[in-house]
């Protein structure tokens, strides 16, 4: 038997089971980078949105600071009220016929 050989092909061997393992290693790793990648997008957009969604309020904050009719439209609107000589009428929905 020729040592040699048997040093080679186990050597062959060897670096056949490593290269596999790394490549299902990188096959992994590829993976899950994908589904970061994809979470990051969508978080990306969800962040856009509330920044959005901050400046809209902000705005609306700004207005009610500085404008007080809108206050009042809201004051009225929100809770009902209404000014000494002022007549409020309310009427009920209709129910739905059963």
């Amino acid at each position: 038997m020729n040592w040699n050989k048997v040093i080679l092909w186990v050597f062959v061997v060897l670096f056949s089971a490593v290269a596999g393992w790394a490549a299902l290693f990188l096959l992994e790793m590829n993976r899950e980078l994908t589904v970061l990648r994809a979470q990051s997008g969508a978080n990306e957009r969800r962040l856009a949105e509330a920044r959005d969604r901050l400046a809209a309020q902000e705005k609306y904050l700004e207005s009610l600071r500085r404008d007080p009719e809108l206050v009042e439209r809201v004051i009225r609107r929100k809770l009902g009220y209404v000014r000494g000589q002022e007549f409020v009428f309310r009427f009920d929905e209709p129910t739905p016929p059963q």
